[in-house]
């Protein structure tokens, strides 16, 4: 199958920003080891650095994390290029359920129109084809450009790019969970078929919420919801993994794990968002661009990460 082009909102762009913890108080501590200051800071940081993709939700901080957002890029010059998210609570099942969300997410991010709507996760009962048959409707209205999915299985994508080339659309992106110990879409065709299809994945926590980065080891585990998933056991046995980053970073120019890390997705073809809570985090992530990893690194990487991830 002939590859397709992907939607022009990426184009240029190696790497984004997820707001996830812009307001998050129960996964992230928001409020607690940054505030928002802090997350001003570290905008600031990104925009200097050329990042201009945002991607956002409306349930990120019950709106804190778009209302953050829009004050922030209200601010700059620049063009952003600005993503958010609808969850398709069960409750929503009008016909301007939608619509009436995405009303209120553009005026918590302060735009006439959002570059990239997108479904949060394909939950029941509405299906899949009627709610991108509503996403094409804002589209012919003019508040979204382009639409994307999240969370969504292969069969759950090719449902939503069919409903949409019905309309004269394409759907532009599917946002999953990808990085070095989240390789499923390799393996159950997701990824194949997007990158056929030109559709972007957007690779989110590349970082696996911050495990990549080294900080974490056996003797000092993550705090909070992220300690059942990342636990004692579960960090001693990918430490092969995290010591090649280390080594492939010290041999790059003393990069770090976690800019190797997010290195890895941008050269799998996908466009990865992690989070920034500071300015030194913005600092890392920006230090992941402006190189790549060699074929050789990439195979190392990809041999030792199914090897460490294997049951």
């Amino acid at each position: 199958m002939q590859k397709i082009e992907t939607c022009d909102i990426f184009t240029g762009i190696q790497l984004g920003i997820g707001t996830w913890a812009w307001g998050d108080k129960l996964v992230w501590g928001y409020g607690n080891s940054y505030s928002e200051a802090d997350i001003r800071e570290a905008f600031k940081v990104c925009v200097g650095g050329g990042v201009r993709f945002f991607d956002s939700a409306e349930v990120y901080g019950q709106g804190k994390a778009e209302t953050i957002l829009g004050e922030l890029c209200a601010q700059e010059d620049e063009e952003f290029v600005i993503a958010t998210k609808m969850m398709p609570f069960p409750w929503r099942l009008f016909h301007n359920s939608l619509k009436f969300a995405l009303q209120n997410s553009l005026r918590r991010l302060r735009v006439n129109q959002v570059q990239l709507y997108q479904m949060h996760w394909p939950l029941p009962p509405v299906k899949v084809d009627t709610w991108m048959d509503r996403m094409a409707e804002v589209v012919d209205a003019g508040m979204v450009k382009a639409v994307g999915v999240s969370n969504y299985t292969l069969e759950q994508t090719i449902t939503a790019h069919e409903a949409l080339k019905k309309r004269g659309l394409r759907l532009a992106s599917n946002q999953v969970e990808y990085h070095l110990l989240e390789r499923r879409i390799e393996q159950n065709g997701l990824m194949e078929y997007c990158l056929e299809e030109g559709i972007k994945i957007i690779a989110y926590s590349p970082l696996a919420m911050g495990i990549l980065t080294g900080k974490y080891t056996p003797e000092n585990p993550p705090a909070g919801t992220r300690a059942a998933q990342y636990n004692r056991s579960y960090l001693e046995k990918i430490q092969p993994l995290i010591k090649t980053l280390i080594r492939i970073g010290n041999d790059a120019d003393g990069k770090s794990a976690g800019q190797v890390a997010i290195n890895w997705c941008i050269q799998k073809g996908t466009l990865p968002i992690p989070g920034v809570k500071n300015a030194a985090q913005a600092v890392q992530n920006l230090g992941a661009i402006g190189w790549q990893l060699d074929a050789e690194e990439m195979a190392l990487l990809d041999e030792v990460s199914l090897a460490v991830t294997q049951p």
